[in-house]
């Protein structure tokens, strides 16, 4: 299977949340569902059917996370230089109203546009992905046609 890249931070929160499943809400969850037997019949014990069902979207969670890790290639953003690359924290500014706006490209599994992280696979990262500062960049966004100038590129 192909290496799934992450930063270290991105690395660091997806083993975080697999270590809080496996040893709070795996426990917790193993405890709900004995209390929920002990009420009685279990085909109309709505607490054991929400239970186990938590239990199943747990027990899923752990092994995408054990999958994601174990094919995990973490990558120091802080090692690199040169043009827009993984890793990259990139500050441009949109042609058409001056906002500038600043974006890391990260994997999959740790992008979150809100927080300035650009999933790798999105059209605005892989328009800026070989390109370097003072470089126009043009991508197709849901609005339309986006055009933006590559002020400057960190890799820390």
């Amino acid at each position: 299977m192909d290496k799934i890249p992450l930063t270290q931070a991105g690395f660091d929160r997806l083993d975080a949340e697999l270590k809080t499943l496996k040893t709070v809400e795996r426990p917790a969850i193993i405890r709900a569902i004995a209390e929920a037997r002990e009420h009685g019949d279990l085909s109309e014990n709505a607490e054991y059917h929400s239970a186990k069902e938590k239990q199943s979207f747990i027990e899923g969670r752990i092994k995408e996370l054990e999958a994601i890790i174990s094919l995990a290639d973490v990558i120091d953003p802080a090692t690199m230089s040169g043009t827009v690359k993984f890793g990259a924290t990139v500050k441009l500014v949109d042609e058409d109203t001056d906002e500038e706006k600043t974006y890391q490209i990260v994997g999959e599994y740790e992008a979150d546009i809100e927080a300035g992280k650009l999933n790798i696979k999105s059209p605005l990262a892989r328009a800026l992905i070989g390109k370097d500062e003072g470089d126009s960049v043009e991508f197709k966004s849901p609005g339309g046609e986006k055009f933006y100038e590559i002020l400057e590129i960190l890799f820390v």
